[in-house]
């Protein structure tokens, strides 16, 4: 069974647009638990501009309550985001290539350039027992890489697969994604995936054996506008589990 973890940033955008604090993330987090997902994620970037660190803090706390439920930060590993992570104590730290004024995650790790330091990074969030995952692209020579850099996961970028999706000439894509996950099982490292995931290309993803964890937050929150969010997730729950 793939969990499904839940992606809290635009709720927390929603709250910022406003000024107030509403909707209540924490609240909205622990109603999704409830409803019975498996973790929930955050992506604290450097502006604050949708999840925050007390956002992170909280949720922190808040899923230590909840046996089996997992909390995933991600995000630019600066030394402020680092000393997050050190002081929350996630169950895992997914480091992403990011920009500050990136609108969203577009690209995977680039290893044959920071290679040294992500290794160093990987360690560092070891010894404080927070599970080490990177953001790469279905490219094999960086999954190969990734594997040298001790990392215990990989979440694969799946933007090129909901674009090929949507225009429905996916086969040649997914066959990629299924070559870069058995690639990196081989190599003994677990496999995560997100970005672009929604109830219509999830099925067909999972496909592809083995993925451990599917992180989705836009596509839920926009599918929630239009079925409701106790829907939404009933059926993201019922496609991870077949």
């Amino acid at each position: 069974m793939t969990a499904l973890s839940v992606n809290l940033n635009k709720i927390a955008l929603l709250r910022n647009s406003r000024g107030r604090n509403y909707p209540n993330v924490l609240e909205y987090g622990e109603k999704l638990i409830k409803m019975g997902v498996a973790g929930l994620t955050v992506h604290p970037r450097q502006d604050e501009r949708h999840a925050t660190r007390q956002d992170t803090r909280e949720l922190a706390a808040l899923t230590k309550q909840y046996s089996g439920v997992e909390f995933n930060v991600e995000g630019f590993p600066s030394n402020e985001f680092m000393s997050l992570i050190a002081e929350t104590r996630p169950d895992q730290c997914t480091l992403v290539p990011d920009a500050p004024n990136q609108i969203t995650s577009d690209h995977g790790w680039d290893l044959t350039e920071h290679f040294d330091w992500v290794c160093k990074l990987v360690l560092e969030l070891q010894s404080i027992n927070v599970r080490a995952s990177l953001f790469i692209d279905p490219d094999l020579e960086q999954i190969k890489l990734a594997a040298k850099t001790g990392v215990d996961r990989i979440e694969l970028y799946t933007e090129s697969y909901a674009k090929a999706f949507a225009h429905g000439q996916y086969a040649d894509v997914l066959s990629l994604y299924r070559l870069s996950a058995q690639l990196a099982q081989s190599l003994g490292l677990g496999i995560n995936a997100g970005h672009d995931l929604d109830l219509n290309n999830l099925s067909k993803f999972l496909t592809i054996p083995n993925i451990l964890e599917v992180s989705i937050g836009h596509a839920l929150t926009v599918e929630s506008l239009e079925l409701g969010v106790a829907e939404v997730v009933r059926r993201y729950l019922e496609i991870c589990a077949e």
